[in-house]
């Protein structure tokens, strides 16, 4: 009962226009299904109360770069956040709870918290994503810097980010717009579900996959990728009614997918079955 409750409240959640989201009550009411003593405001508190200490700290001239030292300073060595390099894949990094508990996440949900306590002192941020990794960003004119939350805050130039991605492709990278994408709050949660499907399928947990899975079909219905997983995870767990209603529906939107023969291969056996 308590993960249908808060499957409803995820879905009450993400209904507005996506500037409308809080993304941090979202990100607990999908902890709550795997969390059922969970309390949402509880955790909401605990940002909040970071916030206003941060709000104490600050100086009277509210310079960016002196906002965000002070929220670094505050977050990474007062209360010791930091990146689990250890245990990256550890689902308890894409927990928004798990991480203030923790104090420790991967950089999706570490920018999670930095991205919500900037929120709360009126210094605005977004979500940048860039690949294989996570940044955050003030967006503020003319100022064009980047915050890495999963290495201690630390603030980083177009540059910087140009030799990351260098290093990632194992080749030099010139550095476009598109690489370093704004993320909505809908492709924000989208994309710390995925990361959960994708742990849980490497776990063999199948039904948190999708769990996992039907989330973002909340978020993103257009998702035909998403719906076809779906279908392939009922079929693993012998749930055939269902993996054959958003195989075949997967197959009607997109007859000429590369996959549509392995598809329908499967549906075959579904049927035979």
């Amino acid at each position: 009962m308590d993960a249908l409750i808060a499957r409803k409240y995820f879905f009450q959640e993400i209904q507005p226009a996506d500037e409308q989201i809080v993304l941090e009550r979202a990100a607990l009411y999908l902890a709550w299904e795997d969390y059922p003593a969970l309390d949402v405001d509880a955790y909401l508190n605990a940002l909040d109360t970071m916030a206003e200490e941060i709000e104490e700290r600050l100086p009277s001239d509210r310079y960016p770069l002196r906002v965000l030292q002070t929220i670094n300073r505050y977050l990474y060595e007062d209360l010791g956040f930091r990146g689990n390099t250890t245990e990256y894949y550890d689902p308890r990094n894409s927990f928004l709870n798990e991480v203030i508990e923790r104090r420790m996440g991967i950089p999706i949900t570490l920018s999670l918290v930095y991205l919500a306590i900037a929120r709360r002192l009126d210094f605005p941020m977004e979500g940048v994503g860039m690949p294989g990794h996570f940044l955050i960003r003030p967006t503020l004119p003319e100022m064009e810097i980047f915050v890495d939350a999963f290495n201690k805050g630390e603030i980083l130039f177009p540059q910087d980010c140009q030799a990351m991605l260098s290093e990632l492709y194992a080749q030099p990278v010139e550095l476009r717009p598109e690489y370093l994408p704004s993320v909505t709050n809908r492709q924000y949660l989208t994309r710390m579900l995925t990361n959960l499907k994708a742990i849980y399928i490497n776990q063999r947990d199948l039904q948190r996959a999708v769990a996992a899975v039907e989330r973002i079909l909340l978020l993103m219905p257009e998702a035909l990728l998403e719906l076809r997983d779906r279908g392939i995870l009922y079929y693993r767990l012998n749930r055939l009614s269902e993996a054959q209603q958003d195989l075949q529906a997967y197959l009607e939107q997109t007859p000429a997918a590369e996959d549509a023969i392995a598809i329908q291969e499967l549906l075959n056996q579904i049927e035979q079955a």
